[in-house]
């Protein structure tokens, strides 16, 4: 086994003990009321504090169970529990869990649970990375978060954290997302909450959700935004060597499948052809010849089969075909519009926005990592 001993940072005046595995001395017992001015070089100079409130708005409290999900607890690690002392002031994070100690988890690693859930009671920011949608949320764990909401900290989930948010009762009239493949399920289990499956994150009245995984870097590096203005941000995003925003949602991640009836395959031949296919010019009339039905026919049973029309899947068709040419070639965008079947480049666009989420250029730029004759270059040589 692996131990995982990312718990540790520290700010101006904390007393840092290794041995302690990240247990910092606490910092002043105050929260943020609302007003952040941050200097010219990005430093929150100005903060406004509510005494009353009892948390220290540097500290981030990250919550771990059994079976804890390794990667996205590093995500949040990396952003605010790596000392950084030329930025002052800092978070302070701390790990906590049901009990103190190790807690497996799914990797071969082990993360090490630095306070019980009392330590959420002073955090300024509780996040959970992870959360299994079936594992009921421990109702002492419930109560804390329900009291850190009422004391107005900020709630913060990733990946699937938000099932453990959705739990306890925090979520409200927010929106929130959590991993694509989990959309659906988090929607069914609370079809009270309204679920967005396409953004990275969401951030809505103090409660924070991302999209799968690595969306966690996204979501924490936008709190370091808000809380510290743009430049810092920037300049952690440059030390993990990430881009610190993202252009586009979650949808250019999923290679989602077509909606088909399994005992209807009276399509399937023609499917395939379209598949291969995509930028020919099809009418409605001439698919309908090619399965020997009326147009109007075709149109019912095609939506029935697919769950969606004929021109609709088609235009999903030549997207995922110019994706796969985007992320393999330097072709120019107009040459990939008419490889994949679309009258021109603006064309194009309109489609790819609205099925992607982002733009062919800025899509090329993060899947391909080349734009042209242009090179990317690490952060330190831009």
């Amino acid at each position: 086994m692996v131990q995982m001993l990312l718990a540790v940072a520290h700010s101006p005046g904390d007393r840092v003990h290794l041995a302690d595995l990240g247990v910092n001395a606490e910092g002043p017992l105050i929260e943020p009321r609302v007003s952040m001015q941050p200097e010219p070089h990005g430093i929150i100079q100005h903060v406004h504090y509510h005494s009353a409130m009892h948390r220290s708005p540097w500290t981030v409290a990250v919550v771990v169970d059994d079976d804890a999900h390794a990667f996205e607890y590093a995500c949040v690690a990396a952003v605010f529990g790596l000392p950084r002392p030329d930025l002052s002031p800092w978070y302070s994070m701390r790990t906590c869990g049901p009990r103190t100690g190790v807690f497996d988890t799914r990797t071969l690693m082990q993360v090490v649970a630095t306070h019980t859930y009392a330590g959420l009671d002073r955090a300024g920011t509780i996040v959970v990375p992870g959360w299994r949608p079936e594992v009921p949320v421990p109702k002492l764990l419930v109560r804390k978060l329900q009291r850190a909401q009422d004391q107005g900290a900020r709630l913060v989930s990733v990946c699937t954290g938000a099932f453990a948010l959705a739990a306890a009762g925090v979520v409200g009239q927010r929106t929130i997302t959590t991993h694509w493949e989990r959309t659906a399920t988090l929607a069914k289990m609370y079809p009270r909450i309204s679920v967005d499956p396409n953004v990275l994150y969401t951030d809505e009245d103090g409660l924070l959700t991302s999209a799968g995984s690595a969306a966690g870097l996204d979501v924490c590096l936008h709190i370091v935004r808000k809380d510290c203005g743009a430049e810092v941000a920037n300049s952690v995003a440059r030390s993990l060597v990430v881009a610190p925003h993202r252009d586009g949602g979650q949808q250019q991640f999923v290679d989602a499948p077509i909606h088909r009836k399994a005992e209807d395959n009276v399509f399937a031949k023609l499917l395939t052809e379209l598949h291969e296919r995509p930028q020919e010019y099809y009418s409605v009339p001439t698919l309908a010849k090619k399965v020997h039905m009326s147009p109007r026919t075709f149109a019912r049973r095609f939506k029935s089969a697919t769950g969606t029309t004929p021109h609709r899947w088609i235009i999903r068709e030549r997207i995922k075909m110019a994706q796969r040419v985007l992320e393999v070639s330097d072709a120019p965008v107009d040459a990939v519009a008419t490889q994949c079947g679309f009258a021109d480049a603006q064309v194009l666009r309109l489609h790819f926005r609205r099925e992607v989420g982002t733009s062919p250029t800025r899509y090329r730029r993060t899947f391909n990592g080349d734009e042209g004759d242009e090179r990317v270059m690490a952060p330190s040589q831009r």
